[in-house]
């Protein structure tokens, strides 16, 4: 069958949200503390000791071009690891680091500047945060014409799928405003798709994903809940409410302006890649887990969306690739081409079947190929360092 009929232009993902830093990229490999106060750009990773109560850099001071944290999670909590910008704008990230695991996650950083980094135990909260200091400067990676093409391919799908975002989610949200309850169910998870297929984009710009995207657990973290979660609720569950046409129109402001920032920010090739990994594991913390639409179930329309933006991510990236690993290249079609062979099998005419129709060994089918395909995209950081 086909997959279901959406509109595409051509690929996503995490981005520089001040001038001159770019996002990183992660791969795996089998506090607020500090270590000692000098590394370089190209001087060997910085070692990010993480645990359920610290966070120790081996060094806060790097050179500016590639900057490598290797982040150990030594504690008993599935950890995160956070590059901030003023303001708490997510530089570059690497989530889901389970006890025992190291993830390594490499930031072009261009110019001078002090940013913050932040481990956070648990996945909650503001994380155990310290200082981190870039000094001088370093040529951007979009020097090569190859790597600038793939930039400016990569902002017009950005853009392509903001504009489809804000599109399906005002039909969305007339629907809830008109109290139409089977066509706003109908509606929402194509309403989502755009912003599952560029979420490390969306999700940079602080307190705006929460509101957005935030399931009912930030109210335990002292935020309303809020956007997209909070209408499945209603919808699935409690009924529409009196305040559900507000909480709508708050979705569709918030949707919009979150929309136009993404238009606005700077990509590179280390980014674009760390962007693909990203969506890889949303997939695997919430998508293929069932926890994210855990009202409606529409869960495999999000893994959808990650999956789609993980490959287009991956496109705009391909003649780097091809040129310089075509081993790589060829691995990671075939695995994408596995995971989306298997994923169109629950595909129920234009739709996706609810979650709750997989069986364990659909799951376990999933996850595997997911496993495999992620192998294969945490080496293509190294391929964009390797000139």
């Amino acid at each position: 069958m086909p997959r279901p009929t959406l509109p595409r232009t051509a690929l996503p993902l995490a981005l520089t949200l001040v001038a001159g830093l770019g996002l990183g990229a992660c791969t795996d490999k089998p506090a607020a503390t500090a270590g000692s106060t000098a590394a370089g750009g190209a001087g060997g990773p910085i070692t990010v000791e993480a645990t359920d109560t610290a966070c120790t850099l081996s060094a806060t001071t790097a050179k500016a071009g590639t900057v490598t944290f290797q982040v150990n999670n030594t504690g008993t909590k599935v950890n995160e690891f956070y590059l901030y910008a003023e303001g708490d704008r997510i530089v570059s990230e690497v989530e889901n680091i389970t006890p025992g695991l190291t993830r390594e996650l490499k930031v072009e950083i261009t110019e001078p500047g002090t940013l913050t980094t932040a481990c956070k135990p648990g996945m909650v909260g503001d994380g155990i945060r310290a200082p981190f200091t870039v000094t001088g400067t370093a040529v951007k990676g979009s020097a090569d014409a190859t790597v600038a093409t793939a930039i400016t391919d990569y902002r017009a799908y950005v853009a392509s799928e903001a504009d489809e975002l804000v599109e399906n989610t005002e039909g969305f949200v007339a629907a809830v405003k008109a109290g139409d309850v089977a066509k706003a169910k109908s509606l929402y998870a194509k309403a989502r798709h755009p912003w599952e297929a560029i979420e490390p984009v969306a999700e940079s710009f602080g307190d705006l994903d929460p509101r957005i995207d935030g399931r009912e657990d930030v109210i335990a973290d002292g935020m309303e809940f809020t956007g997209y979660h909070r209408l499945e609720k209603d919808l699935w569950k409690d009924g529409l409410q009196k305040d559900s046409g507000a909480i709508a129109d708050r979705l569709l402001a918030d949707v919009t302006e979150i929309a136009g920032k993404s238009k606005t920010v700077e990509p590179t090739a280390l980014s674009i890649a760390n962007g693909a990994k990203a969506l890889l594991d949303e997939v695997a913390t919430g998508k293929v887990t069932g926890e994210e639409e855990r009202y409606s179930h529409t869960d495999l329309w999000d893994f959808d969306g990650n999956l789609e933006g993980s490959r287009q991510a991956l496109a705009v990236l391909r003649p780097v690739v091809a040129e310089r690993d075509p081993a790589l290249q060829k691995a990671l079609d075939a695995r994408f081409t596995e995971l989306s062979s298997l994923l169109a099998k629950h595909h129920d005419g234009a739709d996706y079947v609810s979650y709750t129709a997989l069986t364990d060994a659909d799951i376990k089918a999933l996850t595997v190929s997911l496993d495999a395909l992620s192998e294969q995209v945490s080496k293509v950081p190294g391929v964009l360092e390797a000139r």
